[in-house]
């Protein structure tokens, strides 16, 4: 579980842990996370120069209990595609 708050509240979770995961692969990546309430997803941003990558945690990953490994595979995939756009 990435956070055991809900919507708005856990974004900054997400973000701490991105920040984390993100920091021990590339420092230069910039990591923001914001909460959609239409979609009920977390939205990723990673940011590296003038590159941008965005995409979505379902609450689902984001709250139940052992997902937070298939999250960071996700993340580190995600952050190895944004090294590929550069």
């Amino acid at each position: 579980m990435l956070s055991d708050q809900r919507g708005d509240a856990a974004a900054p979770d997400v973000e701490r842990w991105a920040k984390k995961i993100a920091g021990k692969l590339d420092d230069a990546i910039k990591v923001d996370v914001s909460y959609e309430s239409d979609s009920n997803t977390f939205i990723v941003r990673l940011a590296k120069n003038a590159r941008v990558l965005l995409f979505r945690f379902s609450e689902a990953q984001v709250h139940e209990a052992n997902r937070e490994g298939e999250c960071e595979k996700t993340l580190q995939r995600k952050i190895k595609d944004l090294w590929n756009l550069i």
